[in-house]
């Protein structure tokens, strides 16, 4: 199962087409469990590391446990290339935190690769579920099923009066991340992005770039998380980002609307030049070529381009990456030889079309 998810660049969040898809690339929930007896997996050496990866083994073959959650497959991450490695962090299977001290780490994927689980990073699991559109509530759903089944085997360190115990405060509780990816470049266009996002922190979430904390909002991608875990129910925390995701995607729609109104000419050309570079140039930078998916992704969803499905750029976002870039070609290359072997596999997919 996973060499085959290292040799694609699809996931099944990728497929687009969810709930105001035009806009919300993607939903995920997030939670953190830890064994009860067994310290944080930072102070864990290798012995006791494998004890928390055999204890998670036993837990997904028990077939009566995770029915209903369909087969897991556990791996470790030392089995893994470099490359590979690093190809599960582009797909948003994995934190790049779990390639920190990989030999002690492992991943458990569902072929589809809609459910995953963390095994190691900051707490002994990491259950994650990622879905395509604003489809939290369905997300979370799908990781309380794989909570329950795992529990079944599992002994959690759970407080009665704190909630489930993490390595990091602040996940103390319930334990969850719930976060859209949002696709917002008419709020940024409009220059109403900075209002949008200062006001999003005073109702107890946090915007970070494409791929967590720390990480820059490329392609004018942005992820939308909870801040607070404590105090809150996993279903106020859900229905509270699902509220706010709602009145963005709204704003979103707005300033496109708003946009093209009053500067068509300026919209439509900034889509067709990001068209006519991505389809011929020979030379394109990974920074670059996100930018371009930005506008041509807000000229398909305005209407104005067709033809051109949106899972395709959702998998490209994937392929563009220096790691796939040098799976698919077999060979170390130099940053130069990648600008150039994106360019080239990027207009042989257009020209496909």
């Amino acid at each position: 199962m996973l060499k085959k998810t290292v040799n694609s660049s699809h996931s099944h969040w990728m497929d687009a087409g969810g709930p105001s898809g035009d806009i919300v690339i993607s939903s995920r929930v997030r939670i953190a469990r830890n064994l009860a007896g067994i310290a944080f997996p930072h102070l864990l050496n290798d012995a006791k590391s494998r004890d928390v990866i055999h204890a998670v083994r036993l837990a997904i073959e028990d077939k009566e446990a995770v029915k209903k959650i369909g087969d897991l497959e556990l791996s470790l991450l030392s089995e893994l290339s470099p490359v590979e490695r690093q190809i599960l962090v582009d797909k948003h299977l994995i934190s790049p935190d779990l390639l920190n001290s990989f030999e002690r780490k492992a991943v458990v994927l569902r072929d589809d690769e809609v459910i995953s689980i963390m095994v190691n990073e900051e707490d002994h699991l990491r259950i994650q579920c990622l879905l395509p559109g604003l489809q939290l509530k369905e997300a979370w759903d799908l990781v309380d099923q794989v909570d329950d089944g795992l529990e079944k085997t599992l002994d959690y360190a759970f407080s009665e009066k704190l909630g489930y115990l993490t390595a990091c405060p602040t996940n103390v509780g319930t334990g969850m991340r719930a976060s859209v990816m949002l696709h917002l470049p008419a709020l940024k266009l409009v220059k109403q992005l900075g209002g949008v996002l200062n006001a999003i922190s005073k109702v107890g979430l946090t915007v970070r770039g494409l791929f967590g904390e720390g990480t820059e909002a490329l392609s004018d991608l942005f992820q939308i998380s909870n801040q607070i875990t404590l105090g809150q129910s996993e279903e106020e925390i859900i229905n509270n980002l699902i509220t706010v995701a709602s009145q963005i995607v709204s704003q979103e729609q707005a300033a496109r609307r708003a946009l093209y109104k009053d500067s068509h000419e300026f919209i439509e050309d900034r889509v067709y030049r990001a068209y006519g570079v991505l389809k011929y140039a020979h030379i394109l930078s990974y920074e670059e070529t996100m930018r371009l998916f930005s506008d041509l992704r807000l000229g398909m969803e305005m209407g104005l381009v067709s033809g051109i499905p949106s899972r395709l750029l959702n998998e490209l976002m994937v392929r563009i990456r220096p790691a796939f870039l040098i799976k698919l070609a077999g060979r170390e290359m130099s940053a130069h030889q990648r600008d150039i072997y994106r360019a080239k596999m990027i207009r042989e997919e257009f020209k496909n079309l």
